[in-house]
């Protein structure tokens, strides 16, 4: 994956926006930084929900994920982006992304969703025309 790939799955989200943050290319909800890529241009820093779940990805996928003596222990990881696929891109984007967006577009993201369920859960039914 490129970066401006991840850029166009993170743009499916509210209210994503292209930025920096620490000098480098970065998205943004709010204003608020939740990825972006690293200064080597071959990783991507990666929110998360708690520290714990850096060493449990790591250890999952050690051929994705990593990180550097600077991020051990912080609620982020780093994924390399040769490695990193579109269904784990948009799991790891949305998960950083609800650290960091107001309660408003999540709202929102979770009401799409909604109707979307309903959407497929009830298909149209064919009118009985046999009356």
């Amino acid at each position: 994956m490129k970066w401006e790939q991840l850029c166009r799955l993170a743009r499916e989200l509210p209210g994503v926006e292209e930025g920096s943050w620490y000098g480098t290319p970065a998205l943004k909800v709010g204003g608020k930084g939740f990825v972006r890529l690293k200064e080597d241009g071959a990783s991507v820093v990666f929110l998360l929900d708690d520290p714990d779940d850096q060493e449990l990805l790591i250890e999952q996928q050690p051929e994705l994920y990593h990180v550097t003596p600077h991020y051990l222990g912080y609620a982020s990881v780093l994924a390399r982006l040769t490695r990193l696929r579109a269904p784990e891109c948009r799991l790891r984007l949305e998960r950083a992304w609800l650290q960091k967006a107001p309660p408003k577009l999540v709202a929102e993201l979770e009401g799409a969703r909604a109707a979307r369920r309903r959407g497929r859960a009830s298909p149209r039914r064919k009118r009985d025309s046999g009356r």
